[in-house]
């Protein structure tokens, strides 16, 4: 005969189980969400409308919008907000003419804001033109200035973005490759070399991390002194030698840079103005050009110090090439930041014997 529980009627054996009179049952564990496809696909639907929102907020033309991804939509936006943040509308100053892309080609390079943790904040429209590369596809590198320069890295970056912070209002300049497009490296043998020269400013006082950026214009180094024809008339000045390195003619754009007449130059040789640290590198530029190995192209490049009218020294990158039976150099000034990069990748050759 089967004897049954009072509490629970269930036979005897199951007894130890059962709760004792005025027991709770403890609450079953709770069952784990399960998705399925058609709350994944609504939710997927969800971010979409809010992406699709997103990208018609932003500046820019329909066609554009049409070709973001999701990846550039969130960056593009991310930079606006950054921009907000630093600029706010009702804190602007008053409105003056737009930046528009004629003022932009006028520039030697493209203009780059930065918050005080190196955040990207704003990049010029004329990017593409120094870098192939436009604002959309640039910001795909990453939303750091560090994400847009080249993997080498070094510390002098982090150094001179650290002092510029300490110390604002103060100017500095490094060098490094950026990024370019993968068309712009088949042409080009690899990435640009970009000097950055900026300074941190004070949007709003009293001046706080969250009201700094660092305001720079990025001047590419030119591969050659007609690449792109970025090298304009303010930038260079040519001059004309005899075979022995003599003036015969120079442009009136060297007083501006060296601050010499040209009256003052013709008939002068070549080599007194350089220092004599340099003189070995330019007397191996010279030898090459005179015996014919330079004819018809420049003969590569050279980074020299030269004399200026009040005795100080800049320092100049300088193609040279011969015709005929002249020498005609292409001089533009340097920072002394580029001229110590390129330096350093400048092989010294000494000049044959």
């Amino acid at each position: 005969m089967t004897i049954f529980c009072s509490h629970c009627h269930r036979p005897l054996q199951a007894q130890m189980s059962c709760p004792p009179t005025g027991a709770k049952q403890a609450p079953s564990a709770p069952r784990p969400f399960r998705s399925t496809k058609s709350a994944s696909k609504a939710r997927r639907d969800q971010i979409n409308v809010e992406l699709q929102a997103l990208r018609s907020l932003l500046p820019i033309s329909a066609q554009e919008k049409e070709r973001l991804s999701y990846l550039h939509t969130m960056a593009l936006v991310c930079l606006r907000l950054r921009g907000a943040q630093l600029f706010p509308p009702g804190l602007a100053p008053p409105a003056g003419p737009a930046l528009g892309t004629e003022l932009l080609s006028l520039l030697p390079g493209f203009l780059l804001v930065l918050s005080a943790d190196s955040k990207l904040v704003y990049i010029s429209e004329n990017v593409a033109q120094v870098l192939g590369l436009s604002v959309v596809e640039l910001l795909a590198q990453g939303d750091t200035v560090f994400d847009i320069l080249d993997g080498r890295v070094g510390e002098d970056v982090h150094k001179k973005l650290l002092l510029a912070r300490e110390e604002p209002g103060r100017e500095v300049t490094f060098v490094n490759e950026m990024r370019t497009s993968k068309a712009f490296r088949l042409q080009h043998g690899g990435n640009r070399v970009v000097a950055v020269c900026g300074r941190f400013v004070a949007l709003r006082w009293p001046p706080s991390p969250s009201s700094t950026a660092f305001l720079a214009l990025c001047t590419p180094l030119e591969q050659s002194p007609t690449e792109g024809e970025a090298a304009s008339q303010d930038e260079v000045f040519q001059s004309m030698h005899l075979l022995d390195m003599t003036f015969i003619d120079v442009t009136e754009s060297v007083t501006y840079h060296l601050g010499y007449q040209r009256e003052e130059l013709v008939g002068q040789s070549w080599y007194s103005l350089l220092h004599p640290e340099d003189a070995d590198l330019a007397a191996a530029q010279h030898r090459a050009l005179a015996l014919g190995a330079g004819a018809g192209p420049a003969a590569g490049s050279a980074v020299l110090r030269v004399l200026r009218k009040d005795r100080a020294w800049s320092w100049l990158r300088v193609w040279a090439r011969r015709d005929g039976g002249c020498i005609t150099c292409t001089c533009r000034c340097l920072r002394e930041e580029e001229a110590a990069h390129l330096r350093s990748r400048q092989p010294r050759t000494a000049a044959p014997p």
